[in-house]
């Protein structure tokens, strides 16, 4: 099963309760709403063993693959609404892809 990680910071602007309520309300069941999302998770990172965490949030996306969510969901009005908000509330946003093996 392919995933999408992206590591992020939050906005100076948003506190960690306003975007627990965001993503429980708007962030999370519209992730969950498209085809192509098999599960989204989202991680607060609370530490690290070896090195201080360079971002604090860690969101997992299960998808059934990375091209059927480039080409079918990603493109949707309903994400491009959602990135467009999502991105005025976070900073440091690395974005990975990849392909589970085990």
């Amino acid at each position: 099963m392919a995933k999408q990680i992206i590591l992020y910071n939050l906005a100076d602007h948003v506190s960690d309760e306003e975007y627990k309520e965001y993503v429980t309300k708007e962030k999370g069941p519209l992730l969950d709403s498209l085809s192509s999302v098999k599960k989204f998770e989202l991680v607060k990172v609370a530490g690290s063993t070896s090195i201080e965490s360079p971002c604090k949030y860690a969101g997992i996306m299960h998808i059934t693959s990375l091209e059927e969510f480039s080409q079918k969901d990603a493109p949707s009005q309903a994400f491009q609404d959602f990135m467009k908000k999502w991105q005025s509330m976070v900073k440091d946003v690395i974005m990975l892809a990849g392909e589970e093996i085990y």
